[in-house]
């Protein structure tokens, strides 16, 4: 029973450690998975804490992990754990049982799993958190007091200087669809050899009453548009493919409304593109220096600037202020939270390649 004990241990330590980490490289992509919950459940006033629940999320996975591979404190990090894979395994349900939410965000943008796959790695993990949990007073550690703290104050520092670090510097491992590399028309197509959704028209009709559904192959016998009254028709989903591009919702909008996204995409040569989400007061300076540089080393050798953001009026009339005339494009809101990870992120393209990025601060 040890060595099973002790198997159990390392693999449920080292998943949580692996998972906090990939989640630890993007904390602000846990904090809007956070948010596409919340949104669901209509709990709209916790938004604003999303950042903070998801910091504190990712670095109690890392140092619960170490915990418990070193077999420090189990009494109490069995508890810990328990309540939080129970709460993980409520969350995968939910999002594979309702339909609402495709992804759960477990292991971030880097290894996305399906909502069954996320609801099976939990169940599996329950197993074992269980086992451990049952058995938490005969678990010791060898390492003594002083070796144990450390080591997890060693823990706590990296995993709350790790978020600080790329919630400033952007991520360390792109795995966004925006990465270093991608092609961004290339990134708006389906991939070849996508499987389309399977689909068949549904026909909806009233007969007493009451509503019944049948296909264009499965008319009952006895209609008769006098009985029957049609109410609708759509196209009812059979199974689910995965036509989908990687990079959806992505439209720029010139500020007369035209939608300019294949001509901007289809230019040569090399471009920059400054993506804002949000003007900070603490930003707006960095903002401005670094278009100014734009301008002096870019600008004038021809080489475009643009800025993209979902708040068009409010940076132009920041821009207009201080006389740094930029095109200003709009575009989706979530589309620019994805490509940018901090809220002033500089791209800068060759032929519609994104070759380097970078926050601007």
């Amino acid at each position: 029973m040890k060595v099973i004990l002790t198997i159990t241990r390392y693999l449920v330590g080292i998943l949580f450690i692996f998972s906090g980490l990939i989640k630890a490289n993007d904390p602000l992509g846990l904090s809007y998975k956070m948010q596409e919950f919340f949104e669901v459940w209509g709990l709209h006033s916790l938004n604003d804490f999303t950042l903070a629940f998801s910091v504190l999320m990712i670095a109690f996975e890392i140092i619960a992990g170490v915990a418990v591979i070193i077999g420090w404190q189990m009494r109490l990090f069995s508890w810990l754990l328990l309540l939080l894979i129970i709460f993980f395994t409520f969350l995968t349900g939910y999002a594979l049982f309702s339909g609402k939410i495709k992804t759960c965000g477990c292991f971030g943008d880097c290894i996305p799993l399906t909502a069954d796959q996320s609801f099976i790695k939990d169940l599996l993990l329950l197993g074992g958190i269980l086992l451990l949990f049952v058995n938490r007073h005969g678990i010791t550690t060898s390492m003594n007091s002083r070796n144990s703290l450390l080591i997890l104050a060693l823990t706590t520092f990296f995993s709350f200087g790790l978020q600080w670090y790329v919630l400033n510097y952007l991520p360390i491992l792109d795995c966004l669809p925006y990465k270093k590399g991608a092609r961004i028309s290339e990134q708006m197509k389906i991939p070849a050899g996508a499987i389309p959704d399977s689909t068949v028209i549904t026909f909806v009709y009233n007969k007493a009453g009451q509503e019944l559904e049948f296909t264009a192959d499965q008319f009952p016998d006895d209609f008769d548009e006098s009985v029957y009254s049609f109410v609708r028709r759509y196209d009812k989903l059979i199974r689910k493919g995965n036509a989908e591009p990687k990079i959806k919702d992505f439209v720029l909008l010139a500020p007369n409304g035209t939608d300019t996204t294949d001509a901007i995409l289809a230019q040569s040569g090399e471009m920059h593109w400054l993506f804002i989400q949000a003007l900070n007061e603490n930003d707006k300076k960095s903002i401005l220096d670094e278009l100014n540089q734009l301008a002096s080393t870019v600008s004038s050798n021809g080489r475009p600037v643009y800025i993209i953001t979902p708040i068009a009026e409010e940076v132009e009339t920041f821009l207009t202020a201080a006389k740094t005339p930029v095109l200003v494009f709009r575009s989706d809101a979530v589309a620019v939270k994805t490509a940018a990870r901090y809220p002033a992120t500089l791209y800068r393209l060759i032929d519609g390649v994104v070759v380097e990025k970078k926050a601007v601060r």
